[in-house]
């Protein structure tokens, strides 16, 4: 008798899966697996049964997925890529780590974060190559070329896997002078009342804070009559009474503890995590894991 447990998919049907989606074709997935393509047929037909769902569209100019396949393609990714660190751990088993590593990163975080902890992975690791770039858009990892992005904020790509560095938040600050002349806002709404110092970043909603606390989520549109794209930007003008901020408190903890600022709505904040976020699973690449592990130690001790 079959049992949902026969049907599970095997991990080289996914392999095969992951293959024929990369290469849009079963001839060519079969050339790379070493197999014929007969067999990544069979495989692939394997693979949609025991899901019960087709997941490929097929035309004589190759194959491409259908919608129940892109879910198919992100979970297989992250199942494979946790299969595949299991059994590194197990065998512990590791491969030469050398060669290029193409990162990138948003500006203010890039240059007061990343950049530093990039400097030291090279000298942890000679043989790697890194490239650092810094950008204030959406980049496509795939097409730029990129082999991993260091990103602040929850909103991961979901072609992509990402792996939580640490746990962060943005919180509200402004001058205590600031505060004397214009009074603290008691509640998120109260923003509204005073001049915020908005902060233009990639694809973020322009003026609008999400703010998290008392157990719910708050949209506020706030304004003020200075703006920037620049964090360190809006930071000096805070420093200088000009209204309040929303940093990240990594970036504002150092002035809050001399008392040039102070933290407004402690309450409140915004959920701002730093992820590495890359295209391919850690176990297919040495040097991509190793960066990775690196980062994830490194950015865990920013606010020890």
């Amino acid at each position: 008798m079959t049992t949902e447990r026969d049907r599970l998919p095997l991990a080289e049907d996914l392999r095969v899966f992951l293959a024929v989606v990369n290469k849009q074709s079963f001839a060519a997935a079969a050339t790379e697996l070493g197999q014929s393509p007969a067999y990544v047929s069979k495989r692939i037909q394997i693979l949609e049964e025991s899901l019960n769902t087709r997941l490929l569209h097929r035309s004589t100019r190759g194959v491409r997925l259908t919608e129940d396949g892109e879910r198919a393609q992100r979970w297989a990714l992250q199942i494979l890529d946790t299969f595949d660190q299991f059994m590194g751990d197990v065998s512990d088993s590791r491969s030469e780590v050398r060669g290029n590593v193409h990162i990138c990163s948003s500006f203010g975080f890039g240059r007061c974060h990343v950049a530093p902890a990039v400097a030291e992975l090279a000298e942890r690791y000679p043989q790697l190559n890194l490239r650092l770039d810094l950008f204030d858009r959406v980049v496509d990892l795939v097409a730029e070329g990129i082999d991993l992005e260091i990103l602040v904020g929850d909103d991961i790509p979901e072609q992509h896997i990402g792996k939580k560095l640490t746990q962060h938040q943005r919180i509200l600050c402004a001058s205590p002078r600031y505060l004397a002349t214009h009074g603290e806002p008691v509640s998120p709404d109260a923003l509204t009342q005073h001049q915020c110092l908005v902060l233009k970043e990639r694809d973020n909603p322009f003026g609008i804070w999400s703010l998290t606390g008392e157990g719910q989520e708050q949209r506020v549109r706030v304004k003020g009559v200075l703006s920037s794209n620049s964090g360190e930007v809006v930071l000096q003008w805070a420093l200088k009474h000009h209204g309040i901020i929303l940093r990240s408190e990594w970036d504002v903890r150092p002035y809050i503890d001399r008392g040039e600022l102070v933290q407004v709505l402690p309450q409140f904040s915004q959920p701002a995590s730093v992820w590495a976020v890359y295209p391919t699973r850690l176990a297919d690449s040495a040097k991509l894991r190793v960066c990775v592990e690196f980062l994830h130690q490194r950015f865990s001790q920013l606010l020890q």
